[in-house]
């Protein structure tokens, strides 16, 4: 049971970012950041040169461990795990078993892959070591709950890796070629004296009619996209934003009520990285880039608060869909800004739109959270939020109404602004079935929501786009809504059964008539 703050102590003020920027900058590699933690750990590491890289991980109650990094392993089996990454449906909870023992490890290992796989080690000059000292102490800082733990941010992480870097049918590309460090070096160029930009590894694009956003957001703005996607819900307690308000929580009275979780997410993984100079794996960073790259990872923290979502979605329809708006312009900030945030977005609540085995599979792990939170709320004498309540399951009608009013429209409006990865289909293969295979439409008895829902498949040249996102979204948004009718056929029949099992009015009517008689008669016996 978790206590009535479900969190850590309120955090202290983190110090200025420029002195601490310099601080760390200026700090001897292996040098403790506070004398109440041990420096022999890092001593160990430089006399021994022949042993393994240590990595210096944070534990919850943040003392220090050293454990061995893998850093070979992953190297080695690199190729195998993209393999596994270069699908929507990354089967994360399959890799969580291969890993076994490591599997506290998933975060930071996906993480240095997709690093590997765009580039961003080489364009950044990231140094590996503390590079993976600090993502295995961010992993470190995500409790074992139900949902929100270390696998959910790993695959916020994955999709996010995979909107950016794969195919977009019909997606017009500013950059055609992505921009190393290396590159600029070797044409007598600093790596900061021209925007880089990144292309996965994995994934070259040779035909013209696709693109992929990766092209036209510079590499800065996509490595905070990621980094932010890793931190987002770093100490999560559990528990809702309401719970922590209603609770006077000090996170809540900390961050004044408003967005509490998405401020302690970002601040407290930024006070981590901020802690030790072993942490610091942007330290070739100008000052004016690091700047820059922390706001973004920030904002984006920041945009996954739901609360602020209708908002988000309407600031982004009016930018990429209004029939009067001159869509997103690639060379404003602020537009790739708000299309990283929408990425993140999506990529946060993108459970029903993946295969139903994985649907089903991060639906578990939610209500799961959400019934211990009904269970503490309960023993503190509050109400029970809805569909928090164990003694009273409503799992499809939360998957149905969460699919019809926040992932349906906010996938409709990506797709609408064509940003969704995909691939061009002849209109002639399988001509019979593209109805139902592009899922171009989600199902409401509401007239509105249902326009909002509507996904429909783009025609060009005789052909249309496949997107696997919208078609397993329409597929689980039918199981649920087929639920939910069955649901009710059932409760009509257990209520038809009940009611014929009453007594009719007339027989009702002549017991009341017999029982007066009685009552009667009884009454003149005594009076005799």
């Amino acid at each position: 049971m978790y206590s009535v703050s479900c969190g850590r102590q309120i955090l202290k003020p983190i110090p200025s970012l420029e002195e601490e920027f310099v601080e760390c900058k200026d700090k001897k590699s292996g040098e403790v950041g506070s004398s109440s933690l041990s420096q022999e750990p890092f001593h160990q590491a430089e006399e021994t040169k022949d042993e393994k890289k240590e990595i210096i991980t944070q534990t919850q109650n943040n003392s220090l461990v050293v454990q061995s990094p893998k850093l070979e392993t992953m190297i080695t089996e690199h190729e195998s795990l993209m393999e596994k990454m270069n699908n929507w449906n990354f089967q994360i909870f399959d890799l969580v078993q291969e890993m076994g023992d490591q599997s506290g490890r998933i975060l930071s290992r996906v993480t240095y892959t997709l690093f590997e796989d765009t580039g961003l080690f080489e364009i950044f000059k990231i140094p590996s070591k503390e590079f993976m000292n600090y993502f295995c102490a961010l992993e470190d800082g995500y409790r074992d709950i139900p949902y929100h733990n270390r696998i959910h941010a790993t695959d916020v992480l994955h999709a996010v890796w995979y909107l950016t870097t794969r195919p977009i049918p019909g997606f017009q590309q500013i950059h055609n070629e992505h921009i190393l460090a290396t590159d600029m070096d070797e044409a007598g160029g600093g790596v900061h004296d021209q925007v880089s930009y990144i292309s996965s590894k994995s994934c070259s694009i040779t035909d013209d009619s696709y693109g992929c956003l990766a092209s036209n957001i510079p590499a800065l703005e996509l490595m905070a996209l990621y980094v932010a996607a890793a931190m987002h819900d770093y100490d999560h307690p559990g528990r809702t934003n309401a719970f922590l308000v209603a609770t006077n929580a000090p996170q809540a009275v900390l961050y004044n009520d408003r967005s509490v979780l998405e401020n302690h997410h970002a601040a407290s993984a930024w006070n981590l990285f901020l802690s030790r100079p072993e942490y610091n794996f942007l330290s070739n960073l100008d000052l004016v880039e690091f700047k820059r790259f922390r706001f973004l990872v920030i904002e984006a923290i920041l945009a996954t608060d739901l609360k602020k979502h209708f908002d988000f979605l309407a600031e982004f329809n009016s930018k990429a869909n209004d029939i009067d708006s001159h869509g997103i312009e690639w060379s404003n900030e602020n537009d790739r800004l708000l299309v990283c945030q929408i990425c993140i977005k999506l990529a946060d609540i993108n459970g029903p739109a993946k295969v139903r085995e994985l649907h089903l599979k991060w639906t578990e792990g939610i209500v799961n959270e959400f019934y211990e939170q009904g269970d503490e709320e309960a023993s503190l004498g509050l109400p029970i939020s809805p569909f928090m309540d164990r003694s009273s399951p409503q799992l499809a009608k939360l998957q149905e109404s969460f699919i019809t009013h926040i992932v349906g429209p906010l996938c409709n409006s990506y797709n609408a602004a064509g940003l969704l990865p995909g691939q061009w289909v002849d209109e002639e293969e399988g001509a019979e079935s593209n109805e139902d295979d592009d899922g171009a439409q989600l199902e409401s008895d509401d007239e509105e929501i249902e326009d909002d829902l509507i996904l429909k498949a783009q025609r060009k040249k005789g052909r249309r786009i496949f997107c696997q996102l919208i078609h397993h979204l329409s597929e689980n948004h039918k199981i649920w809504k087929k639920a939910i009718e069955e649901e009710e056929k059932a409760e009509g029949a257990k209520l038809l059964t009940e009611i014929s099992s009453l007594p009719q009015a007339d027989e009702i009517q002549v017991i009341e008539e017999a029982d007066e008689e009685d009552e009667r008669q009884l009454g003149e016996e005594k009076t005799c």
